[in-house]
């Protein structure tokens, strides 16, 4: 049977417990399209960025 050699302290038993925290991703609807995406990030279906064409959008296939 495996018995830890040591008590834990409270810090590294509150970095473990620190996920705990951690909600879900927000997601935002976007201006244009309707979809949502994550907030700051490019939106994946049109390419666009902040009213911006950054990347070609994805053709459906």
């Amino acid at each position: 049977m495996a018995v830890p050699k040591r008590k834990t302290s409270r810090m590294k038993r509150g970095f473990r417990r620190s996920a705990d925290a951690l909600k879900q991703p927000t997601y935002v609807e976007d201006k244009d399209s309707g979809e949502l995406r994550r907030p700051h990030h490019v939106d994946l279906k049109t390419g666009m960025y902040r009213g911006r064409q950054i990347l070609q959008p994805k053709a459906d296939v």
